[in-house]
């Protein structure tokens, strides 16, 4: 049995703080586990945006298949050969997944902050919502992030309301504050969610499918020209006809050239699998408590991300980068925040030198310099710098304060340096400081302890 629902943009629903996961749209695809494996296939290919199927066993609700895990798990060796023509209940119990199931009625934010909570293989996992009368429907993670983007934006709105007009009644104002804590707790995850899943959906299956055929490729094609090779030496004068086609697939330059193809698509693939790794060690997704790491990592991850920015493709002025890293000891923090606070500090520099150079304002090159120091016994200090505009006295007083910003609308909500602060001194019981003037660039000063005492 078969039930389709329509699905609808989360930014075209009138969502409210208080909406709930049964204010969303679900999908309801829904099939029989004694049906064969190859109609999910069909489903799935049928509904791109599909993020997963509903399973039931005589019309009742008794598991889900996520799209994610059925195509890694279908586009390994032999596993389509085995399971596509076998019931569906025989893939289910075989790989025996993790449901995540919410009641209809949850808050979307409280949800998306279960949903975060999930291990790093299930947190893109679509979620299963009971509704009234044990109906059952699925909601992509990807549509929960949108409705909760469209919250957040109703909620700073409604908090920016209240510190301008002061007319917010105090119960209502703690819920907003409430509600912002926990937003902003999520901020970076949700911001990264699209990028993670979208590499996870994206590139992580198919590199994973063609590294492993890979490895047959290279030898089928080693022991394909081996046999070559013997045919040549003992049969040197093939038929005219051999000796023909040899001549026209030009057979020398092909039996050179193809080992020489094959291991730089395998260089490719490896390539990607590390700027994977570098995304994942960026976002810490798995890293909520306090870790011991190589500070170094956290940055070179996150200009990794901002590493598009670095060339303006209007004017084709590039931003020249320096890296003066230090000796530094392995730090006791959270690396996820830290990798935050650098987006920001990072993310700001570029804009400076972007605005500076749009506006032709720029007369020598635009850089950013990264240094890096030991201080004292038990600090580290990490130097960010830019040779930008600088920033006037009576802005740079107001830097760190919440909704403070000089942007235009929609290009920032003067949270990101706040939130830096709020990182690096009540976290990680470090300093912030922030040196600059008019015509003299920007520099910012993380100084944080190697271990807190």
């Amino acid at each position: 049995m078969l039930a389709i629902h329509s699905m609808t943009n989360a930014h075209e629903l009138n969502l409210r703080l208080e909406s709930t996961l049964q204010d969303l749209p679900l999908w309801k695809i829904q099939v029989e586990l004694d049906r064969p494996v190859n109609e999910l296939t069909t489903l799935f290919e049928q509904e791109p945006l599909l993020p997963g199927i509903l399973l039931n066993r005589d019309n009742y609700y008794v598991g889900m298949m996520s799209r994610q895990r059925f195509f890694e798990h279908m586009s390994r060796p032999y596993s389509f050969g085995l399971f596509s023509q076998r019931p569906i209940q025989h893939l289910y119990n075989f790989l025996d997944p993790e449901i995540f199931i919410l009641s209809g009625d949850i808050p979307i934010v409280e949800a998306t902050q279960m949903a975060l909570a999930r291990s790093p293989q299930l947190v893109y996992d679509p979620i299963v919502v009971t509704a009234q009368f044990e109906t059952h429907g699925l909601v992509d993670f990807h549509q929960l992030l949108l409705a909760y983007s469209q919250i957040y934006a109703l909620t700073l709105t409604q908090l920016q309301h209240v510190e301008e007009q002061s007319k917010v009644a105090k119960a209502g104002f703690r819920d907003l504050q409430h509600n912002y804590s926990r937003l902003l707790q999520n901020e970076k995850m949700a911001a990264l969610g699209q990028l993670v899943a979208g590499i996870a959906h994206e590139i992580n299956n198919p590199v994973n499918f063609i590294a492993g055929n890979l490895v047959h490729a290279i030898n089928y094609s080693q022991d394909l020209l081996k046999l070559i090779s013997l045919y040549r030496q003992h049969y040197p004068h093939p038929a005219a006809e051999i000796q023909s086609v040899s001549t026209e697939i030009e057979l020398e330059f092909l039996t050179t050239d193809l080992p020489h193809l094959l291991n730089s698509m395998q260089i490719g693939c490896d390539r990607i699998e590390q700027i994977v790794r570098s995304l994942r060690n960026f976002s810490r997704l798995d890293e909520a408590e306090k870790k011991t790491v190589d500070i170094h990592e956290g940055i070179d991850s996150t200009l990794l991300i901002l590493q598009s920015r670095f060339k303006n493709h209007k004017t084709s002025e590039n931003i020249s980068l320096v890296k003066e890293y230090g000796t530094l000891p392995l730090v006791e923090c959270y690396p996820g925040l830290l990798n935050q606070v650098f987006m920001n500090i990072l993310g700001n520099a570029i804009d400076a030198l972007e605005e500076s150079i749009a506006n032709g304002k720029k007369t020598d090159d635009s850089a950013i310099q990264i240094r890096t120091q030991v201080i004292g016994r038990n600090w580290i200090a990490i130097h960010i710098s830019d040779n930008g505009p600088g920033i006037p006295e009576s802005i740079k007083k107001r830097l760190f304060d919440p909704f403070f910003t000089t942007k235009p609308v929609g290009k920032g909500t003067g949270l990101g340096l706040s939130i830096s602060y709020q990182i690096v001194v009540e976290k990680h019981g470090g300093q912030l400081h922030c040196i600059s003037s008019l015509g003299q660039g920007t520099e910012f000063i993380i100084k944080i302890p190697v271990t807190k005492e």
